[in-house]
């Protein structure tokens, strides 16, 4: 068994390898989104820039986009939501997380992906990177002389800070 590397849990000729060959289209833009994925794990950059949606194409560099291909060890992909992008829409949305690895350094590449359908068939727009939020700590501020949150029974500018 050949599985696809989307993690759909199917084969990959029953899965991403008939839409990145061209003999079947994706059937939804999570579908795009999951051979996109495995077009990165295949090294087939070729198919990365026929998914792209002609009216992105002169953003796009083909180069680069292959070098990250190559020099990556494509590892899970994790669909966290999707909107839209059925076979009765005209765009959508995925949110996902594309974890790879490159030069001993695993990575996570949070994304919100956009998708279009044009003449029948779905294509990758553009997508924004996904950040963590801003997080506050709404705990009072230890001054530097009070006593050390850590329980050391030091004062704070002594131990911890």
């Amino acid at each position: 068994m050949n599985p696809c590397p989307c993690q759909s849990g199917k084969e990959y000729d029953a899965c991403c390898g008939p839409i990145i060959s061209g003999t079947q289209a994706a059937a939804s833009a999570e579908a795009l989104m999951r051979s996109r994925y495995s077009a990165f794990a295949m090294r087939e950059s070729g198919y990365l820039e026929q998914s792209l949606h002609p009216d992105y194409r002169h953003d796009s560099d083909p180069a680069a986009t292959k070098k990250w291909a190559d020099e990556s060890e494509w590892l899970k992909l994790e669909i966290l939501n999707t909107s839209g992008g059925g076979e009765n829409d005209e765009a959508g949305t995925v949110d996902f997380i594309a974890t790879y690895r490159q030069r001993g350094n695993t990575h996570a590449h949070h994304e919100l992906g956009h998708f279009k359908r044009a003449k029948g068939i779905w294509y990758y727009t553009n997508g924004k990177i996904v950040t963590p939020g801003t997080v506050r700590n709404d705990a009072p501020k230890v001054g530097r002389n009070d006593p050390c949150p850590c329980g050391s029974g030091k004062k704070y500018k002594k131990c911890c800070g």
